[in-house]
Parts: C-alpha cells; structure tokens; sequence
C-alpha cells in the first residue's frame, strides 16, 4: 500500500513521461490509404501532396510566363531569377553554353522537381516532404541516370562508352583487375544509388528532427507539469532554428541533385577522356 501511494505521489516519473509523450516514427512516411485504397492507384497522405506541389509547380509556372514582360517585375522576375540560377550556375557552368542549353530542360525539371516537393516539409498542414519515402527520389535518380547513360551511348555505341567509363588510361595492365570492377561500380551502381539517397536519407531526417522539436513543443507545453512548461521554450526555438536550417537543405537538395545530374552527362560525353 505504501509503495502504490508513493507511486501516486509520483505522476511525472520517467517511465509516466514516456507514456504520455510520442516521438515521431517512420510510420509517418507510410499513412493509411485515402483513395482508391486497395488498386493500383491508391493514394496516401504523401501520394496527395506529390499531387499537390506538382499543381502548384504548374500553375506557378504559368502564372508567372502567361503574359512574360521585356523587364520582368514581380512573380515574373522570382521565376526568371529562379530559371536563370539553373542555367547559368549549374548547366552552363557545368556542361558549356551549347551542352548545357541542349540540357537545360531535363536540368531545370528535376532542380524544380526536388525543390518544391521539398517544400512541402516545411509548409504547415502538409509538414512532410515526398522525397522523404523512397519512390519519388528512385523516380528521379532514374530519370538522370538513363539521361546520361543514352548521351553516352548515343555517342559513342554501348561497347565503346561502357569502355570509356571503366577502363582508365596509362595505368599498369595488373591494375584493371581491380580499377574495372570499382569504376563500373562506381559509374553505373552508385550513382543512381547515392543519389537517391541522399536526397530521401536529407529529408526523412528533417522531417524526424522537425516533428521531434514541435511534438515535444507540444508536450511540454500542454501536457507536462507547470515546472517541465519553461522547456517547451528550448525545443520551440530549437524547431524555429532547425526549420531556418531546413530550408537551406531544402535548397542545397535540389541544387545537388542538378548538379550531379550535369557532371554526369558531361562525364558521358566525355567518356573517352576518362
């Protein structure tokens, strides 16, 4: 009797602390079916807002080019601005002015892809971003890797370009025993591997981190004890920082992503000079 009393005496114990707060899981990255549940075309909460930024990505577009100025000025110059950054920063000076706008527009679709599904993480009532389950970023990474991949081929044959890419020059011929099996490993695995990885692996942690902070936000300030109430404050502001440093990722992303996809289609075309 005497031990549940001071049981009762204690309602902010560990163990009730664990009880009463919920951190976030990777069930958030697979919700129950809205749609369609059960068909090939069944919907979740992360299908909807794939649907969604994409609607937004178009009618952004649309509005912002529907009636295009000689001096752009409001939404029209965000979008130029936006449009120029991915020409001049990643395509020409990646792949030259005549590669890189024969490029441009596979370039500027994935840079716009993986910036606005990005988005939505930070957006409140959405709160969670596409490219943090696998599919989406998959979809992507095979979009650049068949790009480069045809450019190689095109140009040089399949047999010449597979080559080109594996086998390096001037080195002693006991050296490709292990140089080719690491290059076309390198080149044909890990690239449409580490691409899509990285961006999923970027935008699951952001998510945990961010719904980590505002759920203990939550907690501490709605549910804990009057004493427990003054760190709410600290994982507050904690979350307001990481959502600043969130948007830089969200950012960083979209430009890496671009960016790899330009090296690697200036790599296939310049396989021979590996």
């Amino acid at each position: 009797m005497a031990s549940a009393a001071r049981t009762r005496e204690r309602p902010l114990s560990v163990t009730n602390l664990a009880a009463e707060f919920h951190p976030p899981s990777l069930s958030d990255f697979f919700p129950p079916a809205v749609l369609f549940e059960g068909t090939p075309f069944e919907l979740d909460r992360l299908m909807l807002i794939r649907i969604l930024m994409t609607l937004v990505l178009v009618v952004l577009f649309a509005v912002a080019m529907r009636g295009p100025k000689v001096v752009p000025r409001g939404l029209q110059n965000v979008v130029e601005y936006m449009l120029d950054f991915v020409k001049v920063q990643i395509a020409d000076e990646i792949l030259g002015k005549e590669q890189g706008k024969r490029f441009l527009p596979i370039i500027m679709t994935i840079f716009f892809a993986v910036l606005f599904m990005n988005l939505s993480g930070i957006i409140p009532f959405l709160n969670i971003s596409p490219n943090a389950r696998i599919g989406m970023p998959i979809v992507l990474a095979l979009i650049a890797y068949v790009t480069f991949n045809y450019v190689g081929i095109k140009k040089y044959g399949f047999f010449k370009y597979v080559k080109s890419s594996v086998v390096v020059p001037d080195v002693p011929p006991a050296l490709h025993i292990i140089l080719i099996p690491i290059e076309f490993i390198s080149t044909f695995i890990l690239r449409p591997f580490t691409l899509t990885v990285r961006l999923m692996a970027n935008m699951l942690a952001g998510h945990l981190m961010l719904v980590l902070f505002f759920s203990a936000t939550q907690f501490f300030f709605f549910q804990a004890a009057a004493g427990m109430k003054i760190f709410g404050l600290f994982s507050l502001a904690a979350g307001f920082g990481f959502t600043l440093f969130e948007m830089l990722v969200i950012g960083l992303q979209a430009y890496v992503f671009a960016l790899l996809t330009a090296v690697y289609i200036d790599l296939a075309l310049h396989a021979d000079s590996h």
